[in-house]
């Protein structure tokens, strides 16, 4: 999974990015000190596989992965090639959904792009670039396609949906919220890479102080959230420079300074929540002497397609998956003990994985 940390100049963005991190993208006070993008990877904490790897006595534990890209502060006109423009919103094209960081905090000694706090424009500013970005790519492919559409029905269809979105987008409106006729006119959507057809949760960046009530009483987060929900976005709220600290911390001591702050999980915690349930996301669990490890997958993928995120032979060559709930499996302290209770399911072809299963594929090719 791949993240790209979107937002104006000076909002948090690349405080944000170190702290769930730890890459040290550099951090002022001024736009575009982000020239590159930053790629940092993070393991999804699951305790699930620290109990697995101590009953298996596993040589290496593997997480689950999230793969962040902070790119670098976007302003108006961004879409025609203002600031540092359009090397940055090819840089989201690439990403599986957007973290938009907007500002909800005040503070005089950070000077704000714009001159002044207001969330509901600066989300807007971002917004409408990513739309004049997707019209370009729009306009170009309904020439391309009207070429052809005279004597071809897909075409011409294709094109209709074109003319239908680039309308829509000209209202102001994000792609994803344009209503899909069918399957096939959403396979078709999706193969455009549209910016504005990404999944967003919007980091509402706050104060220390309205950390604890979770920002319920911070107008500036209410704006967002009346946003998201306008559009089917997600919503976290955040510190950034509360995480950056928090990232410097061992574990005793980060539990230690969220209870202080009447915390129970950190940002990061709250992203991957965030990000899992956006995007559709559990895991399973393989577990042996040699690896216990975290495999991401979409809700609803069945045995042979889970099996290939594996290899590609094992969904091949597939077979039957061995499946038991990791909770019995911890309760009854071996695997044969779990066999020998009945617990350990034979599942074919169309069994619906789900998350905290624990699998072994049996296969052949």
């Amino acid at each position: 999974m791949k993240l790209g940390i979107v937002g104006l100049p000076n909002v948090g963005k690349s405080t944000l990015f170190n702290s769930l991190t730890s890459a040290g993208a550099e951090s002022a006070n001024y736009p575009f000190c982000t020239i590159d993008p930053n790629v940092g990877v993070v393991a999804v904490p699951d305790e699930r596989l620290g109990l697995l790897a101590k009953m298996y006595s596993s040589k290496k534990i593997t997480p689950a992965v999230i793969e962040f890209v902070d790119i670098a502060g976007l302003v108006k006109g961004a879409s025609r090639g203002e600031g540092l423009g359009n090397q940055f919103l090819a840089n989201i094209r690439e990403v599986d959904a957007i973290i938009h960081v907007v500002r909800c905090f005040e503070d005089s000694n950070v000077v704000h792009v714009d001159g002044s706090v207001d969330p509901a424009r600066d989300i807007e500013t971002i917004n409408l670039e990513l739309i004049f970005a997707d019209l370009e790519v729009l306009e170009r492919r309904i020439a391309k396609t009207g070429r052809s559409a005279m004597n071809d029905k897909t075409a011409k269809k294709e094109l209709e949906t074109l003319n239908r979105l680039k309308a829509h987008l000209e209202g102001g409106a994000p792609a994803k919220t344009m209503e899909r006729s069918d399957d096939d006119e959403e396979d078709f959507i999706s193969s455009l890479t549209l910016l504005t057809d990404k999944p967003v949760i919007y980091a509402a960046n706050v104060a220390e102080s309205d950390l604890a009530d979770d920002g319920a009483s911070c107008e500036y987060v209410a704006k967002v959230r009346e946003i998201a929900a306008s559009e089917g976005s997600g919503v976290f709220v955040i510190s950034a420079q509360i995480e950056e600290e928090i990232a410097e911390l061992d574990e005793d001591e980060r539990k230690e300074f969220l209870a202080d702050l009447g915390l129970s999980e950190s940002g990061l915690d709250k992203l991957i929540a965030a990000s899992y349930d956006l995007l559709g996301l559990m895991s399973f669990l393989t577990a042996g002497e040699q690896e216990t490890r975290a495999w991401t997958i979409k809700k609803g993928t069945k045995a042979p397609q889970a099996a290939g995120k594996i290899h590609s032979d094992f969904e091949r060559g597939f077979i039957k998956a061995e499946v038991v709930n990791y909770k019995d499996l911890l309760d009854c302290g071996a695997y044969s003990a779990a066999r020998d209770k009945g617990l350990i399911r034979m599942e074919g072809k169309e069994y619906v994985v789900r998350d905290g299963d624990v699998i072994l594929f049996r296969f052949n090719v």
